[in-house]
């Protein structure tokens, strides 16, 4: 019996989608006249925290901002944080989460200025990205943060021209039907509303169903709804699609590509290999 036909694909590096970003990024730090200052706070043992803050201190020190890793001890983190937002030396606060793993976290993510909040986790940038407003100000000149992982997506989709910029700022991904498999309030739920709300009908996938982000035929509402699907599965939703994103954790899951249409972009965030 011969084997399946394998289907051929082409690999996009994430090296050649970061390239154009840090080169604007190094454009950007040369109008200020010093470099931004990222204090990261560490509140934990978790060994991923402490190598998401290496990371972020790499990576800040390769692209000329300066950071400080702060560790300290959970019970003294809140003080700490209230302290950096008024330290006018101060720019950028990011916290290696989970601290205490309960709403004490929430409470700890809405303390920080909003004005140094490089996460987008305090409350007035998660409403205004499910609301779908764009700018901290009337004059349109702040952006509103997003959340990093559904952003570094964005940026991807864009690389490999999947918004339309034919068309006007917000409405590009019109025309596009995408399903994201996972629904996470970290990473897939804020993704869907994004992808929505740029102008895509999509499909959130995960353990309790399917749901449609939506706004609507001819992208007639300011932002998305979020409607039901009863009785959807995964094979109702990638044959539809031209993007599929995946983001399931473990190794058990692997992404049926028998379902995927013939030129569709995929993209996987989750740390574990699904096809």
């Amino acid at each position: 019996m011969e084997a399946p036909e394998v289907a051929s694909c082409k690999v996009v590096l994430a090296g050649n989608v970061a390239k154009s970003l840090l080169m604007e990024v190094a454009e950007g730090l040369q109008k200020l006249e010093k470099a931004p200052r990222l204090v990261g706070f560490l509140a934990n043992t978790d060994p991923a925290a402490r190598m998401y803050a290496d990371w972020t201190k790499k990576t800040c020190t390769e692209n000329g901002f300066r950071f400080d890793l702060r560790e300290v001890d959970r019970e003294e983190l809140e003080e700490n944080i209230l302290v950096a937002n008024k330290d006018d030396e101060v720019d950028g606060i990011i916290v290696y989460y989970p601290i205490f793993g309960n709403r004490q976290d929430q409470y700890l993510q809405q303390i920080t200025d909003v004005s140094k909040d490089v996460e987008g986790l305090s409350h007035r940038y998660i409403f205004n990205m499910y609301q779908n407003i764009r700018f901290l100000d009337q004059e349109k000149l702040q952006k509103s943060i997003l959340p990093c992982t559904p952003l570094a997506i964005i940026k991807i989709l864009e690389y490999l021209r999947v918004y339309n910029t034919i068309l006007p700022y917000g409405n590009r991904l019109f025309g596009h039907s995408i399903t994201v498999v996972n629904r996470s309030e970290v990473v897939g739920r804020p993704l869907a509303a994004l992808l929505a709300n740029d102008g895509a009908c999509v499909y959130s996938v995960d353990v309790t169903g399917v749901q449609q982000f939506t706004r609507g035929e001819g992208i007639k509402n300011r932002r998305h709804d979020v409607i039901e699907k009863p009785g959807w599965e995964l094979e109702d939703c990638v044959p539809l699609s031209d993007v599929v994103i995946s983001g399931v954790p473990g190794e058990k899951f692997k992404f049926p590509i028998n379902m995927l249409r013939d030129g569709a972009v995929c993209v996987n965030f989750s740390t574990d290999k699904v096809i």
